[in-house]
């Protein structure tokens, strides 16, 4: 069966390019219709991203592919341009719209006071373009060309605040630390190119040559990792995670959409698209397992000493993203399913904890959450939806994030016992964490002198809408309804509920919970506990296990060193020599324009001088004959 809306999932990406288009060229006359221009667009790509998903899922249909645009011709193999539309993507089309489209409307409220309010739309705009044109590429060159595009975006957004020097570094790193992961995607994409039959790079052609084995053994697991080196800078995985801590710099809204929908999100997607690669390697399969694995507790663990709300959130975003590479790592078709769902569950109540977290900032004007407190009593709908997306985040049934997550486990509890374990340590840190960032925020006295006010409708508006798909989401693939698993997959998947593995994770979510309340609400638990007798751990913990030093150490200061060399080099030599050869050159015109003075004795002077030389050198040259 064909679909009637795919043929026109081009038009997804067009809204918002021409919003884009039409505020870069007119913003500063549009005022505040600026705004309105980019949330009619993103609707209008929700709308029909929401006609593409629906008709999908009636029933069974055939994926969707155009590629009449002849691009590039080498030899006898050519690069065409087009789209795809298949299951995978048109569920990633829906969460990228939706999300969007939710910022768009909170950013109206947040950034109205911004004199540069229709510049922070129209990027916003380029953004939603570029990651939708990703998500519907039809092979692999044209996904790098959008990839790299989301790269240049996330630079000029978590940068929008230029003038504050901390968001200006924050945007040269999140650009530089991602260019690195970048360069492994490029490497993958030629080796492909030379290793594919016919040199082709569309999606299917790179399907059928792994799934039958014509690139198979160790050139497919180099081209696997590389690739999930690419995945791994976007998506914030070990040791490629610095950047994204630090892109809290940059507006709320951006760091709401950063983390729920494109920028971080493209990492795990890439994964997903280009799964056939990895299933035709265990060795690329145990890689991208483990390294996810780690970054989920490792993440974790950082979270639990940070004061900053939202890089908080942030290291809960990759430990989150953890999760999901580790269930893609696992390799079966059903942990496939669950970390698919774990993206989509996740881009919910992320941006609503982002958001809401924006809400929170905007009211009483700090990061710091030890200078917040009692924010509940007077923004009871910012308390009531942060505190539902922080148990969905949490683990904690029957909020979307337990569905997702508990999939996660299940599948590691059944194919590697140790990625559970570290998956359930994980879930415990995530919870205690969340529950200290929600009671020292909504709960206590305040310890603040901000005049606290819920935000305006259109910052609130979104949050009740995250927050009820935080708690619906779930629903759509519980182990006791696996049809989005076949839907996905297009085989056939049976309930797979391990009632051991909710028990556990349900215990660790609700211990973690347990601990903060007894800290930061009862304290019959002094927050002390581990700081004061073992202070080394807590600085560890707080300095996030000094990753950044130690890159500023090793690879900074010696590449620093090494361009002040190449600097002095190019200052004294070669700049030496030029500036030598310039002086010489107007140090004879100027001797020579003395000598042109008029004078005769000068010039008589000068004939007897080039007589003597030319006479010593006709003798010099005789004697040495003679010799």
């Amino acid at each position: 069966m064909i679909s009637a809306y795919s043929q026109y999932a081009w038009l997804i990406p067009l809204f918002p390019l021409l919003s884009f288009l039409i505020l870069m060229a007119v913003g500063r006359q549009l005022k505040e219709a600026g705004s309105y221009i980019s949330i009619i667009a993103m609707l209008a790509s929700f709308i029909v991203a929401m006609l593409i998903f629906i008709e999908r899922l009636g029933g069974h249909i055939e994926d969707y592919t155009w590629n009449k645009l002849t691009w590039l011709k080498l030899g006898s193999a050519s690069l065409n341009l087009g789209f795809e539309i298949t299951n995978l993507n048109a569920l990633m089309l829906v969460i990228v719209t939706l999300v969007s489209l939710l910022v768009n409307l909170y950013s109206k409220g947040y950034m109205q006071h911004d004199e540069r309010i229709n510049v922070f739309f129209a990027y916003i705009a380029l953004f939603t373009f570029s990651m939708l044109g990703l998500v519907i590429s039809e092979n692999l060159v044209e996904l790098y060309i959008f990839w790299e595009l989301v790269g240049v975006c996330s630079f000029l957004l978590v940068g929008f605040w230029y003038a504050k020097p901390e968001a200006r570094a924050a945007a040269k790193k999140a650009f530089i630390v991602t260019r690195i992961g970048d360069v492994g995607l490029l490497i993958a994409i030629l080796l492909l190119f030379w290793a594919m039959p016919n040199h082709a790079m569309d999606f299917s052609s790179i399907h059928n040559a792994f799934t039958t084995g014509k690139i198979s053994g160790g050139l497919a697991t180099l081209i696997a990792i590389l690739i999930f080196v690419g995945a791994a800078g976007k998506s914030g995985q070990f040791p490629l995670h610095t950047w994204l801590p630090d892109a809290m710099e940059g507006p709320t809204p951006i760091s709401a959409l950063i983390h729920a929908a494109t920028m971080v999100a493209a990492g795990v997607y890439l994964v997903a698209r280009t799964f056939d690669i990895f299933q035709a390697s265990p060795t690329a399969l145990t890689v991208v397992a483990c390294i996810g694995g780690f970054t989920a507790i490792f993440a974790a663990t950082i979270g639990t000493s940070q004061n900053d709300i939202k890089r908080i959130l942030a290291y809960s975003t990759v430990s989150q993203l953890g999760y999901m590479m580790m269930a893609l790592g696992i390799g079966t078709t059903v942990a496939y399913t669950a970390g698919i769902f774990h993206l989509f569950t996740h881009a919910f109540f992320k941006a609503l904890l982002f958001l809401g977290a924006g809400s929170v900032i905007h009211a009483v004007h700090t990061q710091n959450i030890h200078e917040m407190g009692g924010v509940g009593r007077k923004m009871k709908i910012t308390a009531w939806t942060f505190g539902i997306g922080a148990l969905a985040l949490s683990g904690i049934p029957p909020f979307s994030g337990f569905w997702s997550k508990d999939a996660i486990l299940a599948e590691a509890y059944t194919h590697n016992q140790l990625l559970f374990w570290v998956g359930l340590i994980a879930a415990f840190f995530t919870a205690f964490y969340m529950s200290r960032l929600f009671f020292l925020v909504f709960f206590g006295k305040p310890r603040h002198q901000a005049h606290v006010h819920e935000s305006p409708a259109s910052m609130t508006i979104p949050l009740v809408v995250l927050a009820v798909l935080a708690v619906v989401a779930g629903f759509v693939f519980t182990p006791f309804s696996p049809w989005l698993g076949t839907w996905l997959s297009g085989q056939t998947q049976e309930e797979h509920a391990n009632i051991v593995v909710m028990i556990l994770s349900t215990l660790a979510g609700i211990l973690g919970i347990g601990l903060g309340y007894l800290v930061y609400i009862k304290r019959t638990i002094p927050s002390d506990l581990v700081s004061g007798p073992a202070p080394w751990l807590y600085r560890l913990l707080n300095r996030k296990y000094y990753i950044d030093e130690f890159y500023e150490a090793v690879i900074v200061k010696p590449l620093k060193g090494i361009g002040e060399v190449l600097h002095l080099f190019d200052t004294f030599v070669v700049d030496g020599i030029v500036r030598l050869i310039s002086y010489s050159v107007v140090g004879i015109g100027r001797l020579g324009s003395r000598m042109q003075n008029g004078q005769v004795q000068t010039y008589g002077l000068a004939m007897l001088l080039g007589l003597l030389i030319l006479v010593l050198a006709l003798a010099g040259r005789r004697f040495i004959n003679a010799g």
